[in-house]
C-alpha cells in the first residue's frame, strides 16, 4: 500500500469521525491459525443491515494498518479470513489480542466499528532454555559426594509462547540412571538430591526430564540432563569423556544394525518375489498349453516324407544298402550315394511290402552282385 493511498484513508476517516456518528458496533471470538475463507460472522445481520445497502454504500473495511487480515464479502454480507492468523505475532504475550477495525459506508456516510477477539490455540510447543543441548560437546552438572539430602543439582528453564493456560508448564522425571537419587519439582523444574550420596553411586548419572504445557491437547518437549557424581574435576572428565565416546559408539552401532535388517528385508521380499513370479508364470504357461486346441505337428527326422496312405506305415523310407566286402571280416563297407533304394508302403496292403530300386546300381566292387532286400 502506497503512502498516498494511506494518507487517503487516514484524511476519509477523520471525515468519516467528524460528520458521522457510530450507527453500530460489534464483536467477534474466533480461534487463532483458522483458515482461508472461514466465516467470522453475519455482519448484516448483526448490524441490520440490507445486503441492497452494502452495495449501495459500498462497504468496505478499513483496519488503520497494511494488515488486513478480515474480508468483507458484499454479495452475502459476512465476514471471512483473509490471511491466516497467529495469535503470538499478532499479540505476542499481549493478553487479550483482539483486531479492531471499521465499516464504512457511502450515501449516507455511516460507521460502524468491529472487534474481533483472538483465541489463542496450543500450537507452540515448550522450548527449553537451559540446559543447552549441543552435539559437539557435553555438559554436566558436578554433585560432590558430601551432598545431603535435598541438594540442588540444577533446574530446568523452559518457556512456551502460548497464553493462559496453554503456557503453563510442569515437569516430570521420565528416565534416570538411580531413580532413588534425584527428583525433579513438579512446577518449577528443580533437580534435587532425595537422599545423602554415598561411595556407591555411580560418577555418571543420565536424567530425562519432559517438560509438558497445560494445553488441550498438551504438547510436550524432552531434554536430557547429566550429572557427574564427584569431588575432583578430572575424574569428572576422565568419565564422562569415555561416557561421550560410548554414546558415539551405540548410536553408529543402532544405526548400521537397522541398516543391515533393512538390506536383508530388501533381499528377502525380492527373492520371494521372484519366486512367486517364476512359478505364475510356469503355471499360466501349463495352463495355456492344457486348454489351447491347436493341431499337433509331428516331427519326422531328415529324409523322411508324409504318403497318402492309410496303412500303419503311412511314411517313404530312404535307405542305402551295405555289404561285406569279405565274409570271413566283420567290417561293412557301405554303397556310395548315387545308388538309392526306395521301400513305400502299399495302401492297400497292411502287410506287404514292395521294393523300387534304380536300374543301375554302382557298387564299390563291380564283380559283386546287389543284394537283393525282401
Amino acid at each position: 500500500m502506497s503512502d498516498r493511498t494511506m494518507t487517503r484513508q487516514v484524511l476519509l476517516f477523520i471525515s468519516v469521525l467528524s460528520l458521522s456518528s457510530v450507527h453500530g458496533q460489534v464483536s467477534y471470538s474466533i480461534p487463532e491459525e483458522m483458515a482461508k475463507g472461514s466465516l467470522v460472522g453475519n455482519i448484516a445481520q448483526d448490524l441490520g443491515l440490507d445486503i441492497k445497502r452494502l452495495k449501495s454504500g459500498k462497504a468496505r473495511i478499513y483496519t488503520g494498518d497494511s494488515a488486513e487480515y478480515i474480508d468483507l464479502n458484499k454479495e452475502r454480507g459476512v465476514l471471512l479470513i483473509k490471511e491466516r492468523i497467529d495469535r503470538e505475532a499478532l499479540c505476542g504475550q499481549t493478553t487479550p489480542c483482539a483486531l479492531h477495525f471499521q465499516i464504512i459506508l457511502e450515501n449516507p456516510m455511516e460507521f460502524y466499528t468491529a472487534t474481533i477477539m483472538i483465541q489463542d490455540q496450543n500450537d507452540n510447543a515448550p522450548q527449553v532454555l537451559y540446559p543447552v543441548q549441543t552435539s559437539s560437546s557435553l555438559v554436566a552438572e558436578m554433585v560432590p559426594r558430601s551432598a545431603d539430602v535435598d541438594y540442588l543439582v540444577t533446574k530446568v528453564v523452559a518457556v512456551d509462547v502460548d497464553s493462559g493456560q496453554n503456557a503453563w508448564l510442569s515437569y516430570k522425571l521420565q528416565k534416570a540412571t538411580d531413580r532413588a537419587l534425584f527428583e525433579v519439582g513438579l512446577q518449577n523444574g528443580e533437580i534435587r538430591t532425595i537422599r545423602q550420596v554415598n561411595d556407591k553411586d555411580a560418577v555418571k548419572q543420565r536424567l530425562t526430564v519432559v517438560v509438558e504445557d497445560n494445553g488441550q491437547p498438551s504438547r510436550s518437549a524432552t531434554v536430557n540432563v547429566n550429572v557427574a557424581v564427584a569431588d575432583s574435576f578430572p575424574e569428572v572428565l576422565s568419565e564422562f569423556t569415555d561416557f561421550t565416546h560410548d554414546k558415539e559408539y551405540n548410536d553408529n552401532l543402532t544405526f548400521y544394525l537397522v541398516l543391515a535388517l533393512a538390506v536383508v528385508s530388501f533381499l528377502f521380499i525380492t527373492c520371494l518375489v521372484v519366486i512367486i513370479s517364476v512359478k505364475i508364470y510356469r503355471w499360466r504357461q501349463s495352463r495355456v498349453l492344457y486348454h489351447s486346441n491347436l493341431p499337433v505337428i509331428p516331427y519326422y527326422p531328415p529324409r523322411y516324407a508324409d504318403t497318402l496312405g492309410t496303412g500303419t506305415l503311412q511314411h517313404v523310407y530312404n535307405y542305402e544298402v551295405c555289404r561285406t566286402t569279405d565274409s570271413r571280416k566283420s567290417d561293412c563297407k557301405f554303397v556310395r550315394p548315387c545308388s538309392q533304394n526306395v521301400l513305400i508302403m502299399d495302401p492297400s496292403s497292411t502287410g506287404t511290402m514292395q521294393r523300387m530300386q534304380s536300374e543301375n546300381n554302382i557298387l564299390d566292387e563291380p564283380d559283386s552282385p546287389a543284394e537283393t532286400i525282401m
